[in-house]
């Protein structure tokens, strides 16, 4: 049996969460109805979802059952792991017992699953056209700091090689990971020589040394320069330019291809040059808009790109789950087109 977290892990707002702060009002209602008029009946809740994804939330979904429900002990939970490759319509997650006891986590335990399995799965997807190669997760700037927890364990379920903040790496005791940012190359008056020779004097040796190249819109001369500078220390340049900018190495080449941002040639015309001088060692980082469909596109190219780093993607494509009661009383009872599916992959919790 595959080892879940446990409920403990998260960071829940129990009392919040079971005073119905976050649920729907109508579910609300439903409780107060049943409570009201003594109507109690023991129904089964049945969790799925209508696409092939990577399945992620379970394990908080749990969580949120096991410590908000009003009487938790009395409730049957079957479920998926987290990881699942999950197909569509399938049942993911069954709750069996009183529904006045947990009816108000509809709304929530839905959202988790809704979201982690949204990331999981373009995590996924992502890696998976990257052909191996190293994948950083970078969004976190791109939502709300509250989500930071959940969505890097899905990112860490999905398969990525690192991410960017200790929230991210939190719930699966990780590390966080990054390269130097445009903003420190400014206070040094955009000479990223002396911002990379500060961050490796500073910095714990045991980070690599990587350079973000573009600040001056010239890659080949300023990842010359930092190798130079830094020699074997220089672990990789990250490659950033603007999708409205045109690299000055790419304007020989101009005619038959995009010539702005991150473009084959670019990286192509970065390798070249290291290479030249003999920086073999020095691996290329690129970032700024990658989608699996571009990774897929620059693989297919062979481009000589060593890792992606990728950003707002990974939010995507939203996956949304949605819960039914199809027993009731041990009996059928669903709406029509939402009958009982027993799955024989769940496990008891």
């Amino acid at each position: 049996m595959k080892a879940r977290l446990s409920p403990d892990t998260f960071r829940i707002p129990v009392e919040e969460i079971k005073s119905g702060f976050y649920s729907d009002s109508y579910f609300l209602r439903t409780q107060e109805i049943l409570n009201k008029d003594h109507h109690h009946p023991r129904v089964l809740m049945q969790i799925f979802q209508r696409e092939h994804a990577i399945l992620c939330g379970i394990d908080e979904a749990i969580a949120i059952i096991k410590k908000c429900a009003h009487n938790p002990d009395d409730l049957v939970i079957k479920a998926l792991h987290d990881g699942d490759e999950i197909a569509p319509w399938e049942t993911v997650l069954s709750i069996e017992g009183d529904l006045a006891s947990y009816t108000h986590l509809e709304t929530v335990y839905l959202g988790v699953l809704a979201r982690q399995t949204k990331i999981a799965t373009n995590v996924r997807r992502t890696v998976t056209e990257a052909k191996g190669k190293p994948v950083l997760f970078f969004p976190s700037r791109f939502d709300h700091y509250s989500v930071q927890l959940s969505d890097g364990y899905a990112a860490h379920i999905g398969g990525i090689f690192g991410v960017s903040t200790p929230a991210n790496a939190a719930y699966w005791n990780g590390t966080s990971s990054g390269t130097i940012p445009h903003a420190l190359i400014a206070t040094y008056l955009g000479d990223t020589i002396k911002a990379t020779q500060a961050f490796d004097k500073h910095i714990d040796p045991s980070v690599n040394r990587v350079a973000l190249v573009d600040f001056n819109n010239d890659c080949v001369g300023t990842s010359l320069a930092v190798a130079r500078a830094l020699g074997s220390k220089l672990s990789a340049v990250r490659l950033d330019t603007s999708d409205t900018v045109v690299d000055v190495s790419i304007l020989p080449y101009m005619g038959n291809f995009k010539p702005t941002g991150v473009n084959p040639q670019l990286v192509r015309n970065v390798r070249q040059a290291l290479n030249a001088e003999g920086f073999t060692h020095v691996k290329i980082m690129v970032s700024g808009g990658f989608t699996p469909e571009r990774i897929k596109e620059f693989e297919s190219l062979n481009v000589p790109v060593d890792v992606y780093a990728v950003g707002s993607s990974i939010f995507n494509n939203n996956i949304n789950f949605t819960a039914d009661v199809v027993m009731v009383d041990e009996k059928p009872c669903a709406k029509i087109g939402r009958n009982y599916r027993p799955n024989p992959r769940l496990e008891l919790v």
